[in-house]
């Protein structure tokens, strides 16, 4: 999208684009009304119905995906799981990426991760994996992470899409049943496969989503606890907002990437791409 970021917040709150790729998580789905020109009113029309049917198609499997996420019970089960989202976006996936053996491995770990709560990928792998990565890119120390950025902007993501998916704004944006939970209700830990694939995604594509978090830190927020406490005022109203933001990419990874890549080439890019997917899912 160019220099056009998404941003998806909710009110209440303070909202590795390589490495989710290739797995087909490609979390929003944005549907621009037609710009008024020349064109005729019948085509606009057309245009906006087409957008609709591509909404509620996307919609409709994000139902269907969230439904089967949240009753795993068998290494089958989370093979369809991960095999129905690489099916949603196959067209933007590269071959190498869309194979049998990654997907493989991304569904064990989803299943064992949901089997038994001690194999939760822990947030400081991702942290780990995440730091490594801007290190070798060179990207710039604002990427480094902690593991309490991390803790808090899925806290922030799990809160809205609890708050989106019951009142219908039902995308894989906004699935509630990817994420690992403790006995408190709240986000684990740890993370299931696509939990921790949808924090990479925001680090590397949602920068902001990590500015958020950073900031609420700061201020001692946390968007659950915010959350409940609207929620137990009797006289409060909680609304969720999702709304689209253009604004100038700040992203600091893109540049740091694409320098990368200039400088060492794609294979050298995409090796060390293999090398850190084999360190958040290792072989077993």
């Amino acid at each position: 999208m160019g220099g056009m970021e998404v941003a998806v917040q909710a009110e209440a709150m303070t909202g590795m684009h390589s490495f989710v790729i290739p797995l087909g998580i490609v979390f929003a789905l944005v549907i621009g009304a037609p710009q008024q020109d020349s064109r005729s009113t019948d085509s606009q029309a057309t245009m906006k119905q087409q957008a609709h049917e591509q909404y509620e198609r996307h919609k409709q499997a994000a139902i269907r995906i969230n439904d089967l996420a949240g009753r795993i019970s068998s290494e089958a089960d989370a093979s369809i799981l991960v095999s129905d989202i690489v099916g949603l976006f196959a067209k933007e996936l590269p071959p190498a990426w869309a194979s049998g053996s990654i997907r493989q491995r991304v569904a064990h770990a989803e299943y064992e991760a949901v089997r038994n709560l001690v194999t939760l990928i822990p947030e400081q792998r991702i942290v780990d994996v995440w730091n490594q990565y801007v290190k070798e890119i060179g990207a710039p120390d604002e990427a480094i992470v902690s593991v309490a950025e991390i803790h808090n902007m899925r806290d922030g993501s799990f809160t809205l899409a609890q708050l989106m998916w019951p009142r219908g704004n039902q995308t894989i944006w906004t699935m509630p049943n990817v994420y690992a939970l403790g006995s408190d209700g709240k986000v684990a830990d740890g993370c299931r496969a696509l939990d921790a694939i949808r924090v990479i995604h925001d680090l590397d594509d949602l920068f902001q989503n990590l500015r958020g978090a950073r900031d609420r830190l700061r201020k001692g927020i946390v968007p659950s606890e915010e959350i409940k406490k609207h929620v137990g005022d009797p006289n409060a109203q909680v609304h969720g907002a999702v709304r689209l933001e253009a604004h100038a990419d700040t992203n600091p990874i893109r540049p740091a990437e694409q320098r990368y890549v200039q400088e060492h080439g794609s294979v050298a890019y995409d090796q060390l791409l293999v090398r850190l997917f084999d360190e958040l899912f290792p072989r077993e």
